[in-house]
């Protein structure tokens, strides 16, 4: 039997283009997460120097200060933890998630949808990979802030017909970001779609305060269920850390409840 999976989100400002100041920031507030007492840790979307475009300027490699503080934190707290950084990789740079385990292996993911309104899509490459990691017996599908809009990439495949919760892609949905305040509206409602049309957890974890550009962030991070129901109470604009428990069995019972796959559309990503 899968247990519950515990969750822990954490809403909070970031230094610009500072990557000491965010890691000793991060640390200091996990220091009141205690070792074992969540099963992942959600960060914020480039947690380690806010959302810029100078990535020639913070740019990290994949043995660099910020890989190691995740390894460490990852041991320390005895669960995986999770955010994505500018990483510098064969003379590209990515926007990209790492999926640091406590023993130190990790996986990667790559913003796929680069955000052309702030040419984000000139300075970074996207990935083409979409990525599922198992936790716990969790299929979990991590993805980064401007790829909630795009339904088809997030969609949730069931590949079987008995439509049990292991017979999905994945079991939660998890959004890192830096969505400013001027598309919050969007932000929420589009998170709730995601879980009400995928019948997935999704967690949606996202910056607050202004960054280098005079752009405001609102937080508005949340956890919901597969009904798109709200597990969370974490208040906007308010430097927060919150624990969440998804429960396997409710949403094993939903699906076979309410077995709406069985009628969905297939369809190929190019």
């Amino acid at each position: 039997m899968i247990k519950d999976l515990k969750i822990t989100l954490v809403q909070t400002s970031l230094v610009w283009e500072d990557i000491d100041a965010n890691l000793a920031s991060f640390s200091q507030k996990l220091a009141a997460v205690e070792s074992s007492s969540t099963d992942l840790i959600v960060l914020p979307e480039m947690f380690s120097t806010g959302f810029t475009m100078n990535a020639s300027g913070v740019a990290e490699t994949m043995d660099g200060k910020a890989i190691k503080w995740l390894a460490e934190m990852a041991s320390q707290k005895k669960c995986v933890i999770t955010g994505s950084l500018v990483i510098k990789d064969e003379g590209n740079y990515y926007n990209r998630l790492i999926w640091m385990r406590p023993d130190g292996t990790y996986d990667i993911y790559d913003k796929r949808h680069t955000f052309r309104m702030a040419e984000e899509n000139k300075t970074y490459s996207s990935g083409n990979k979409k990525r599922i990691v198992e936790l716990n017996g969790w299929k979990i599908c991590p993805m980064i802030c401007y790829d909630l809009r795009f339904p088809v990439w997030s969609r949730n495949v069931a590949n079987s017909q008995q439509l049990i919760a292991n017979s999905f892609s994945y079991d939660c949905l998890i959004y890192v970001a830096n969505w400013p305040e001027r598309r919050s509206y969007a932000w929420r409602h589009l998170l709730i779609g995601r879980a009400i049309e995928n019948q997935a957890y999704v967690v949606g974890v996202n910056r607050i305060g202004q960054d280098g550009n005079g752009i405001d962030y609102p937080g508005y991070s949340v956890a919901l269920s597969p009904k798109g129901e709200p597990l969370s109470n974490i208040s906007p604009n308010t430097d927060s850390i919150e624990t969440v428990t998804l429960s396997y069995k409710e949403l094993e019972d939903f699906r076979r409840e309410f077995p709406v796959a069985l009628d969905a559309d297939k369809f190929n990503i190019e």
